[in-house]
């Protein structure tokens, strides 16, 4: 066995784990005889680059952690992974802004996988009087800003049901990439007081709006969520787009009315 083979085995076990499939369902689902996929978990045998990508294809893997269990498998990655600011991903980039830019007066911002600020408009930047300064600047996390103490939180009318509908995005995306560093922020999150329990959604939840008291008034707003659908870089794959929406008009001309520099009506 070699350490590429014990590496494989191990990565591929955990993940198999993870997704709470048995060899026999893996194998099943990925076409493939369930004896062979023992030997590969075992580092009896070496799989080929294709067989690595079914798999990884069958457990529904983010780009990143493809990369990874190829590089487990001794094989290249099969996914580029540039910076936002290379020229390669002008397009790509000026897309993102232009969403987010075009969305004024409401707030829009992009984030990367780990819901670090990469750009806002200046509907966002208006809501964020009075948080702490050691929350903004460089290395701004949304998530930290949205529920610290010293951040959003204490104007967050229904902090409890936002917390909430946060903590469970953001375990989703532990769940489907095993990111290290999500879960360390998924327990710091958790660690911040909030009023109330943390209650999931449920199917009865029609959506989890935001409620936030601002010097122009209170303001209600709903989330859409937009990522990029063929992104082949991992980078751009793990990009983002939260765009709010007013829930009813009073919210809406507040927004105009800070857009505008204007006082609402």
């Amino acid at each position: 066995m070699t350490a590429h083979d014990s590496a494989l085995g191990t990565s591929l076990r955990e993940w198999r784990q993870r997704r709470r499939l048995s060899q026999l369902d893996l194998a099943a689902e990925a076409e493939i005889s369930s004896r062979h996929l023992s030997f590969i978990e075992t580092g009896r045998t070496a799989p080929s680059r294709a067989m690595v990508l079914r798999i990884a294809d069958t457990l529904d893997l983010p780009l990143r952690e493809r990369n990874a269990l190829l590089l487990a498998a001794g094989f290249a990655p099969d996914h580029g992974e540039r910076s936002l600011d290379d020229p390669a991903l002008d397009a790509a980039r000026a897309a993102v802004e232009r969403i987010i830019d075009c969305h004024m007066p409401f707030p829009a911002l992009a984030v990367d996988r780990c819901w670090n600020l990469l750009h806002a408009n200046p509907a966002v930047l208006r809501l964020l009087d009075g948080a702490a300064d050691h929350l903004l600047g460089a290395g701004l996390n949304v998530l930290r800003l949205s529920l610290h103490p010293e951040g959003l939180a204490p104007r967050i009318v229904n902090l409890a049901q936002w917390k909430a509908h946060l903590l469970h995005r953001l375990g989703q995306q532990l769940r489907a990439s095993a990111d290290p560093r999500l879960d360390l922020l998924l327990q710091e999150l958790r660690s911040y007081p909030a009023p109330a329990s943390e209650r999931p959604p449920s199917a009865s939840d029609f959506v989890s709006p935001l409620v936030l008291e601002t010097p122009a008034g209170r303001l209600s707003l709903l989330s859409t969520t937009t990522i990029f659908g063929t992104a082949n870089d991992v980078t751009l794959s793990e990009i983002t787009i939260e765009s709010f929406f007013p829930v009813n008009e009073a919210s809406a001309a507040i927004l105009r009315s800070l857009g505008s520099g204007a006082q609402p009506g």
